[in-house]
């Protein structure tokens, strides 16, 4: 079985696109499964079993999204093997920009769409730095040279990745999205593979539900800015 990460920004057209290029999987006879994932509610996998794509939803709840990934993927790669399906991608948000769910030799998709503005592919860090595909969306509503320039930052970022255009709308692009999504290579565990970047290291008494303000409420973990 293939297995895909694919992440991006809310609302870049992260399930859009995977719609359209499980269509263009399936009518050729590839079996396609998805994994969710997000933070608190998600409606997607209604939408994808609408499309009659098998799928499963992790709500990370009080869990940064990025740690509760790592720590399913391995269970959700056993359900795709169990289910039988021939690829199966995960989704998910880089709600932070810091982090990035891509593993190593495992095939790797970062979505941004053209309204997103140009600086923002220097804002996304490694979800987009360390993709081998970058899907851009929505280039029906810009020009072509914004579509240009637009491009030409991703590929500033991340000269190394493959760059396509999908309208999530038309599924113009599904296709060929379809045929890179096919090409990857299989996955029989991912257990012992190593993560593409290093979360980042959030251990402070934040992230254990403290709420008070003031430096002696703060513990483990802390930066401070320097403004002077």
């Amino acid at each position: 079985m293939r297995l895909i990460t694919v992440a991006g920004p809310p609302s870049s057209g992260k399930t859009a696109i995977i719609c359209k290029a499980a269509e263009a999987l399936r009518a050729e006879g590839v079996s396609v499964g998805v994994v969710k994932f997000d933070c608190l509610s998600s409606g997607d996998q209604a939408l994808y079993e609408r499309r009659g794509i098998p799928a499963r939803t992790g709500l990370s709840g009080n869990l940064c999204p990025d740690h509760f990934f790592v720590s399913n993927i391995e269970e959700c790669l056993a359900w795709g093997v169990r289910s039988g399906f021939d690829l199966l991608i995960s989704e998910s948000a880089g709600l932070c920009n810091r982090c990035a769910p891509h593993i190593k030799d495992v095939c790797a998709v970062c979505v941004i769409d053209n309204l997103s503005g140009v600086e923002t592919p220097r804002k996304i860090g490694p979800m987009l730095k360390m993709a081998d595909i970058v899907v851009v969306t929505k280039g029906d509503i810009v020009s072509q040279a914004e579509r240009e320039v637009f491009a030409h930052r991703v590929r500033q970022v991340n000269a190394g990745a493959v760059i396509i255009h999908v309208n999530g709308l038309t599924g113009q692009g599904g296709h060929e999205l379809g045929r890179l999504l096919r090409g990857a290579a299989p996955v029989v565990a991912v257990e012992g593979r190593l993560l593409r970047f290093s979360m980042p290291a959030a251990l402070c008494s934040y992230c254990l539900g403290q709420r008070r303000i003031g430096a002696d409420f703060q513990m483990g973990n802390v930066k401070k800015m320097e403004l002077e």
